[in-house]
């Protein structure tokens, strides 16, 4: 079995578009499509439904999608094994949600990590939280790092830290309903905060902008204008290059981040040692926002975070 077909299955898999799976392996569109071919041939059965317009996954290669990624991760387990020496490198498989990644987990963990770990071989993805979740108990990951954890017998979590969310705008000197108003972009940071958001702003219309994560939002705020809630870390340079103004009186939200790992796995060791490098960060926090869950808002519109980091 090429292992190259696998990873070419899982990515068409993921995407649902031959030409952007393509892209994500760096190879020609016909090349995907003959290694889908080929993988069928082998297989006897066909994975994926060409007939519509769009890339549809059949009931087949759902059901191969688990032995493909179990596949693939012990052939990433084999190479490492087979040292020049003989001896197993140690390995650490970690995930982040796609919400904290590239605000906290990249920077804050993952080159901390690198850099006091350098034996360790290193596989780390993104994704959504339920497919983490799924990976986890496959064996697939060791770590996956979340807002909301599920609450599983199995499962060992650990609070890490906190990122504080703070009302910012485009428009200096607005009120908290002006915020709110039409221009306002609702981020998804969970189904928590979608609760806690809808009990402390009772009368706010209905968000006309939803998006999935705080880059998106930042994104759109610098092309588009308007407000939202955005972690202390991604604020700080905008307010300090006048980009963005913190809302006055509005209330601040705080998340916990957890990390999440199995029992019984044999990482053990390792594992708490990665988790423990990330909980040594500190949170950002602006003006007089300083506690966990503290829902004071900042004192000042416009006054720049902290230098710590989150």
């Amino acid at each position: 079995m090429d292992i190259d077909l696998l990873r070419t299955f899982v990515e068409v898999h993921r995407l649902r578009h031959f030409g952007a799976a393509a892209e994500s392996l760096h190879v020609t569109q016909a090349a995907v499509s003959a290694r889908i071919k080929q993988l069928e041939s082998l297989l006897g059965t066909q994975l994926f439904d060409r007939s519509r317009r769009d890339v549809r996954v059949t009931p087949e290669g759902h059901r191969f999608l688990h032995s493909a990624d179990l596949i693939i991760s012990e052939w990433r387990r084999a190479r490492h094994i087979v040292g020049m020496d003989g001896t197993e490198t140690p390995q650490l498989s970690i995930a982040g949600s796609l919400r904290l990644w590239d605000i906290f987990l990249q920077d804050g963990w993952l080159h901390a990590l690198r850099k006091a770990r350098p034996d360790i071989a290193l596989s780390v993805e993104t994704g959504a939280p339920e497919i983490l979740i799924t990976r986890l108990f496959d064996g697939l990951l060791d770590v996956v790092v979340m807002l909301e954890p599920p609450r599983v017998e199995l499962m060992t979590e650990t609070r890490l830290t906190q990122i504080d969310l703070f009302l910012v705008s485009t428009r200096p000197g607005q009120t908290v309903a002006e915020a709110l108003g039409h221009d306002y972009v609702m981020i998804d940071w969970g189904q928590a905060f979608e609760v806690e958001h809808r009990e402390r702003f009772p009368e706010a219309p209905a968000p006309m902008t939803t998006v999935s994560n705080s880059a998106m939002a930042l994104a759109y705020l610098k092309v588009i204008g308007g407000a939202a809630f955005l972690p202390a870390r991604v604020i700080q340079p905008e307010i300090e290059a006048g980009n963005l103004f913190v809302v006055n009186d509005a209330p601040s939200f705080s998340r916990g981040v957890y990390g999440i790992y199995l029992k019984r796995n044999p990482k053990l060791p390792v594992i708490i040692e990665a988790l423990a490098i990330l909980n040594a960060g500190e949170r950002v926090a602006i003006g007089n926002a300083e506690s966990a869950g503290d829902e004071a808002g900042p004192s000042t519109p416009g006054q720049a975070p902290s230098s710590r980091t989150d």
